[in-house]
């Protein structure tokens, strides 16, 4: 049985009053979207009462779930929308990133950090580090939740589109626009640490 259709099964079973099957679904996936919560607010405790109160909002929601897409696609939007709120009535910043580099689709930075070893290669790493937060910290919301969900929690351009509700094309012409506006940035960096490695050597 695929992962969407034992999710199903369980939804149904919540569905016919079996609330230790949404206890089930619980267990599944509090971790991944206590992480999902994560990349809007910083302090783990408050992440973990928001992806709390997201499944507070699904397990109510649930009679009204048709199964037109995934339930974790669903309840990742429920989460998405709950971490939203509680970043916009809290005024806060969201949480710095780190690009999952063994992502195939990912920045291809390993070649440009061969030379990492070295003094230089290693201020030049951090600085890589610190360019992708601030550049996916300044991207729209909507450019950063896509990019988020693709490059960190790994889900398909369709599962994207599920959880933002909206086309798959939109979801791909936003991580396109968030993918550039990183590398614009990147390419800064670069341009800037060779000329520094050069002044060095």
């Amino acid at each position: 049985m695929s992962a969407d259709a034992s999710d199903l099964s369980l939804v149904r079973r919540v569905q016919r009053g079996d609330k230790g099957a949404f206890d089930a679904l619980v267990l599944k996936y509090q971790h991944k979207l206590v992480k999902l919560v994560m990349r809007y607010v910083r302090n783990p405790a408050e992440a973990e009462d928001i992806a709390q109160e997201a499944f507070i909002k699904a397990y109510r929601a649930l009679p009204q779930f048709r199964g037109d897409s995934a339930f974790y696609t669903w309840l990742y939007r429920i989460a998405i929308n709950t971490a939203k709120n509680a970043v916009v009535s809290r005024d806060r910043s969201p949480i710095e990133y780190d690009l999952d580099r063994s992502n195939e689709e990912s920045y291809d930075m390993q070649g440009r950090m061969k030379d990492s070893e070295t003094p230089e290669g290693l201020v030049l790493t951090d600085e890589i580090r610190s360019t992708v937060n601030a550049a996916i910290d300044a991207l729209p919301e909507d450019l950063r939740t896509a990019i988020v969900l693709r490059e960190l929690e790994g889900l398909s351009y369709e599962e994207i589109a599920a959880a933002m509700a909206c086309p798959v094309g939109t979801v791909r012409s936003r991580i396109f626009r968030a993918r550039e506006a990183i590398d614009h940035r990147l390419r800064e960096v670069f341009e800037g640490g060779l000329g520094r490695a050069e002044e060095l050597g």
